[in-house]
């Protein structure tokens, strides 16, 4: 079965840290984009950072740049997305994406095959 689960959520106060994972298994996903999005309370999902096959190039939202940094470990299987200096604007729940093509602008358009379950997290001011 193919999947991509997160990890890494929590609860930090402003100016604070985190850093989620998302695990693929099922198959390789080393030729494939994937990336992250989220959904603040009350609010629609939006796209958050991408990452294209290779992780040689990256994508953000503005309201993000600067300080998330969007990776991935294609001998694991995983992408991470180390998240600092965080606002309590950046609460919400984070879900793991993936297509099955090696393009950042798929992820970006929600061209997405695969999602997971997402994982909270909650900043405190």
């Amino acid at each position: 079965q193919v999947q991509v689960v997160e990890s890494g959520g929590g609860l930090v106060q402003t100016g604070g840290s985190l850093r989620l994972s998302c695990a693929a298994s099922g198959r390789d996903f080393s030729g494939y984009a994937m990336g992250w999005f989220r959904q603040p309370p009350g609010k629609e999902r939006e796209f958050v950072a991408a990452v294209d096959w290779k992780g040689s190039s990256a994508e953000y939202a503005d309201s993000v740049k600067g300080r998330f940094t969007a990776s991935r470990d294609n001998a694991k299987n995983t992408m991470y997305l180390q998240m600092n200096s965080l606002k309590p604007d950046d609460t919400a729940v984070y879900y793991c994406a993936a297509a099955m093509n090696p393009f950042i602008m798929t992820i970006r358009q929600g061209g997405v095959d695969w999602w997971g379950k997402g994982t909270l997290v909650t900043v405190s001011s």
